[in-house]
């Protein structure tokens, strides 16, 4: 379907009402689930839903919206940016109340990034930028566990049997690989000993199985589809497409970055999907809907 700025306009509220409903569903009785300290899964019976990637979708539009009706007020703080932050500040609040980390620095990634792409100015974007590291950083040190894990991955080799045992374990996988690799399911890794092999560390099993040459085409993919998407946006027919481009350009990479960083332990393991590779039915719905809108953007550059 191609994207009327005009069609998504009326779908605005409904999209955000209900991302932000099912950001308070898992704190419903018999309805949340916990997941490695994060209550971030609704299950009902077998069928399990992280409402946080939902909200990816909701967000991106919502900034999308917003900075394409306020074009010649970008400056404007009562007008833009206070909106936009609270764009943010909500998004991202809501993942933290949740206690996931991970889905917090994507949103506000996703937020900043459309935001750079419609010209807000530098300086209040810095700004509240720096508001949102500095929340982030409150939000880890505020419990002495969650400070432990979060900075596990500068002492792999110390803590390799207890914090870090999930990252060390990946470093063994990896290494497996070597060049060309173990072979489609050869990786014993996975066999249970490496921890959520199938989801957060599943660029581990790509390594051991597929070795450095599989590993370096999953990272050009990766390093195509975002200069593909910054493409899509710098050629968009109106500015929603623009902007809306941008933003799924900017997620993908930003969420690729925070979870290939942490299996490779430049960057603390926050949990993130490898968006279209990890197990999980929301995480791959919704990488193939915002790869669908910008499939989308892109038609109607070719339909001008």
């Amino acid at each position: 379907v191609k994207i009327s700025y005009r069609r998504w306009q009326r779908l605005v509220i409904p999209i955000t009402v209900l991302a932000v409903a099912g950001m308070a569903a898992p704190f419903a009785p018999g309805v949340g689930s916990t997941v490695n300290g994060a209550r971030s899964w609704i299950r009902l019976g077998p069928l399990s839903v992280q409402p946080s990637e939902f909200l990816k979708i909701a967000v991106v539009i919502l900034a999308a919206d917003l900075l394409t009706r306020r074009r010649d007020d970008l400056a404007d703080r009562t007008a833009t940016l206070f909106p936009l932050g609270a764009i943010a500040a909500v998004g991202a609040g809501l993942c933290l109340m949740q206690g996931d980390l991970g889905a917090a620095v994507v949103l506000g990634a996703i937020v900043f990034s459309v935001a750079w792409v419609a010209g807000v100015p530098v300086t209040p974007l810095a700004g509240m930028a720096a508001g949102a590291v500095g929340a982030a950083l409150l939000f880890v040190v505020s419990s002495p566990r969650r400070l432990d894990r979060f900075t596990a991955f500068m002492n792999i080799a110390e803590e390799k049997d207890h914090l870090a045992y999930q990252t060390y374990q990946g470093y063994l996988s990896m290494a497996s690989g070597g060049i060309s690799g173990s072979g489609i399911g050869g990786s014993n890794a996975k066999l249970g000993y490496l921890p959520y092999a199938h989801s957060d560390f599943i660029f581990a099993v790509i390594a051991d199985e597929l070795g450095l040459i599989g590993t370096v085409a999953v990272l050009g993919g990766f390093v195509m589809l975002v200069a593909l998407g910054i493409q899509t946006a710098i050629a968009a027919p109106d500015r929603f497409g623009m902007l809306l481009a941008g933003g799924i350009a900017a997620w993908f990479g930003v969420q690729a970055i925070v979870n290939i960083g942490g299996v490779v332990g430049f960057m603390p393991v926050t949990g993130l999907t490898l968006p279209f590779f990890s197990a999980g039915g929301s995480s791959l719905f919704v990488s193939m809907t915002a790869a669908g809108l910008l499939l989308s953007v892109a038609r109607r550059i070719n339909a001008r």
